[in-house]
């Protein structure tokens, strides 16, 4: 028995599950899963001693990699003038200043504690500026796990193959209306059959909860339309894409401004953190300024703050950085979709700069529909032999994988080679 499955048989005692949040328990793929003791630059060293290639980078937020000294520095020096105060600091500020320097459309920004308490907070605000109930999104996209979002949302209860939301009232999800992401003419349907009652579009840019998956050209730029034409906001949860996929995230990539955005894991550097922000006519309805409510103990926590602060200087810094990971991860692909190739087996790639997913089905992934049939029991396999290898990707097919700048082509061509390796064995 490894120190891993000691420590797991003993967290199962405690923690439900053994995990504190449900996708790190292996379910999809069967085993026990890793416990880790560090982490460094491009790799997880479990407390076995073994390392690993790691293409889920605390799920996103190492864009710059593992215990980056500069973050490491910054949060030392934070930490020993004090690690939370529940005042304002001049951090926060900062933060915000800078932020507003790098995305389109965010005038004012609010800091909470995390991806989903962001999108709880804008939805509500959504709500309160357009004294409407109802919002769209999308099956399979995952926008925290607040009751309102939770109806067909993607990876985490994919994994699980959890259908029905114990917990939640019927009643709360009434205003939940979903389409199929890509499918243009769902979405116009559902506004012209509650075209006075919809309060909100929210969409994952580029999901990440149904593996990587791709916006059809024009579709975001559809949905951008479709809000102006019906008088509702589009927010865009980029709490993955955000400060991942460009300077100025999807907004800039896609150059379409949504009216509120959310933001998470690269904003706080590897800490918990999210936000919310957008127009200053939408944000300045929020609390103490107007009538939606909004608060919380630990927001704008001076330890996230400055290893936020930290991340996105060197990204402004560098914008290089970005053009560093997207060639990387071309070179992933196209070193993955040679070895899948010579295999015969049935397999789909989505990348779209430092995100990438192997899906192993027959037709293109545009969709939860077209994710989840996908053949999972290969993917077991995959993921396994990969990890016997010592390459570490995300335990379910429905999740994204990301890269971090502190990957070297050295790291992808071993990468490469357990891929080799690995289908030698299936």
């Amino acid at each position: 028995m490894t120190k891993s499955d000691k420590f797991f048989e003993e967290a199962q005692k405690y923690i439900p599950g053994g995990v504190n949040s449900p996708v790190r328990a292996f379910r999809q793929v069967g085993g026990n899963p890793i416990f880790m003791r560090s982490a460094l630059g491009a790799y997880l060293f479990d407390v076995d001693g073994n390392r690993y290639i790691d293409y889920i980078n605390s799920w996103g937020p190492m864009i710059l990699g593992h215990s980056h000294p500069k973050v490491v520095e910054a949060l030392r020096h934070q930490a020993e003038l004090a690690v939370s105060f529940g005042a304002p600091t001049e951090q926060e500020t900062k933060l915000a200043q800078l932020i507003n320097q790098m995305v389109p459309g965010v005038d004012l920004i609010r800091f909470v504690n995390s991806g989903t308490e962001a999108c709880m907070s804008a939805l509500r605000l959504a709500r309160g500026y357009t004294n409407r109930s109802k919002f769209i999104k999308f099956e399979g996209h995952y926008h925290g796990h607040s009751d309102a979002f939770l109806k067909k949302a993607g990876s985490g209860l994919a994994t699980l193959n959890i259908k029905v939301n114990a917990g939640i009232p019927s009643a709360v999800v009434e205003d939940t209306l979903v389409a199929s992401f890509n499918d243009f003419e769902e979405v116009e349907k559902l506004f012209i059959e509650n075209k006075n009652d919809i309060a909100a579009v929210i969409v994952e840019p580029v999901p990440g909860n149904m593996g990587c998956v791709i916006p059809k050209h024009g579709y975001l730029q559809h949905l951008r339309t479709l809000c102006d034409k019906y008088g509702a906001l589009l927010i865009f949860d980029e709490v993955m894409t955000g400060f991942r996929l460009a300077r100025g995230g999807a907004q800039e990539l896609f150059d379409i401004q949504a009216d509120l955005i959310t933001f998470g894991k690269v904003i706080g550097g590897g800490l918990p953190v999210g936000a919310f922000g957008g127009k200053k006519e939408i944000m300045s309805k929020i609390a103490p300024l107007g009538e939606v409510y909004q608060a919380g103990t630990l927001s704008g926590n001076p330890l996230a703050m400055i290893a936020g602060y930290t991340t996105l200087s060197m990204l402004n810094e560098k914008v290089e950085i970005y053009n560093s990971l997207h060639k990387k991860t071309e070179y992933l692909e196209k070193g993955l979709r040679e070895v899948l190739s010579k295999k015969g087996l049935l397999y789909v790639i989505n990348r779209i700069g430092s995100m990438i997913s192997v899906h192993f089905c027959e037709n293109e992934v545009t969709d939860f529909k077209s994710a989840v049939a996908g053949n999972n029991d290969t993917f077991k396999k995959f993921f396994h032999g990969m990890l016997k290898h010592g390459v570490y990707l995300p335990p379910s097919p429905f999740e994204t994988w990301f890269l971090s700048d502190a990957l070297t082509y050295g790291d992808l061509d071993e990468t490469i080679e357990a891929t080799t390796k690995t289908m030698t064995g299936i």
